[in-house]
């Protein structure tokens, strides 16, 4: 799935003019372009209200969608919502030949490091150069349909603050287009230089870090510096969302104990050690893991800590027990992957191509369950719902994760990407004889 990059914003985004003029799937070039960021715009485009045509369904109904105040207003069918009947509804956007989907979440990102693989030396902690690439990759991963994002930043050490700092600014510069949350990940919690990691931590809460984090594996007392994260979290009322290769069972199963009725909940990811245990040892593990309501994110394009930590924690056997399993991107073009697609549609085909998931269940992964995990409200294509929505060109979901070329974003009611895509073939006997289809104007030479 070729990656789009990012244009400057552009007011014209919610009319309904191009707004699905784009073609079959293509291996050319596709553009993005993402709304403004502006307030007050925002505010005005969701009270104008938005009108969806034509839209497919993944139960095989063609409906129409009117969006109003950042949510679903109603679901009908093809023109019965369009009639002189109807309030005004805004602006009208043509989805003939999409199909519509809620739009996927982003549950494990690292914008701090983003896009990075191509610096020369090492990674730049300038708060300016940690925003830009923050603020590039959310809008890519917008462009591919993630209205929501979480990224784990680094804290401590020499970066100090400042890598979250040039984040949550990225956040407000966003506004309006993506909900984007930070998770303060420091690196050490116990012993004598623990106390400064934990200052940090706290620190990290206070300037607008959502989410407590890091990695346990890293600390010389793994199951001290999960008490420790837990503790925090316990304080202050926020989830724990924590990197961890899940090797030892026995440690998991002591955060499981401790984790057990926590509020608003605790993460692991990305487990893929979790794949190398016996199967018998695995699956104790997600019984207790399930039974201590902890969630999953698993990064099916490949880890976030080099070639050593690639793999896929075993999905099938995890949502058998009973445990919510979430897909993430991970890296995105840094020093771990420098060919990240931060794609949660390609992180969705992965999982159903290589590790048998339905496509049904393979897409849950990337949007319901990662809201979830996210803390945010489900997404149906119903009345009353969030209007976060994902048009992807095709009639069948299992063809949208196959070829997801074209697409249109809707965030809190409006558009605000768009991602376009021709392919053309040049004229051919058999291609005439066959009645192939074929999009675009004049002879290709």
């Amino acid at each position: 799935m070729p990656d789009s990059q990012p244009q400057p914003p552009h007011s014209s985004s919610s009319s309904s003019s191009g707004a699905a003029s784009s073609g079959a799937a293509s291996s050319g070039a596709a553009s993005s372009g993402a709304a403004s960021s502006d307030a007050a715009s925002s505010g005005r485009s969701e009270g104008a209200g938005l009108l969806l045509c034509g839209a497919r369904l993944t139960d095989g109904r063609t409906v129409d969608v009117r969006l109003g105040g950042g949510r679903i207003e109603a679901v009908g069918t093809a023109g019965s919502l369009a009639g002189g009947g109807t309030r005004a509804c805004g602006a009208r956007v043509d989805l003939s030949g999409y199909l519509l989907l809620p739009a996927p979440a982003e549950p494990h990102a690292h914008g701090d490091t983003a896009l990075s693989a191509d610096a020369e030396g090492p990674v730049s902690p300038d708060p300016q150069d940690v925003q830009r690439r923050a603020t590039e990759a959310a809008l890519l991963q917008l462009g591919h349909g993630a209205t929501a994002l979480r990224a784990h930043v680094r804290v401590g050490d020499v970066q100090g603050l400042g890598a979250l700092a040039a984040v949550l600014q990225a956040r407000r510069s966003l506004r309006g287009l993506a909900e984007l949350t930070a998770v303060a990940m420091p690196r050490v919690l116990t012993g004598v230089a623990g106390a400064e990691g934990l200052a940090m931590l706290r620190d990290a809460l206070k300037m607008g870090a959502s989410v407590v984090g890091g990695c346990p594996d890293l600390d010389p007392d793994p199951t001290g510096y999960a008490e420790a994260v837990l503790e925090v979290a316990s304080e202050h009322g926020c989830p724990v969302d924590l990197h961890t290769d899940a090797t030892d069972p026995a440690r998991l199963a002591r955060l499981g104990a401790m984790a057990g009725g926590l509020r608003p909940g605790v993460t692991l990811g990305p487990c893929a050690g979790l794949d190398r245990l016996p199967a018998d040892v695995v699956s104790r593990t997600a019984d207790q893991l399930a039974a201590a309501g902890v969630a999953v994110v698993c990064l099916p394009q490949g880890g976030c800590a080099g070639v050593d930590g690639r793999g896929t924690a075993p999905v099938r056997l995890l949502r058998a027990a009973g445990v919510r399993v979430a897909a993430g991107s991970g890296a995105l073009r840094d020093a771990c992957n420098p060919v990240g697609r931060g794609d949660p549609l390609e992180a969705a085909y992965l999982l159903a191509s290589r590790y048998g998931l339905r496509p049904e269940d393979a897409y849950d992964a990337v949007s319901t369950s990662a809201r979830a995990v996210l803390g945010l409200p489900e997404v149906r294509v119903e009345a009353g719902f969030p209007a976060e929505l994902l048009a992807v060109r095709g009639d069948r979901l299992s063809g949208a994760l196959s070829l997801a070329y074209s697409r249109i974003v809707v965030h809190r009611g409006r558009v605000v990407a768009r991602t376009s895509a021709v392919r053309e073939y040049c004229n051919s006997a058999a291609a005439a004889e066959l009645g192939l289809p074929r999009q675009g104007r004049g002879d290709v030479p």
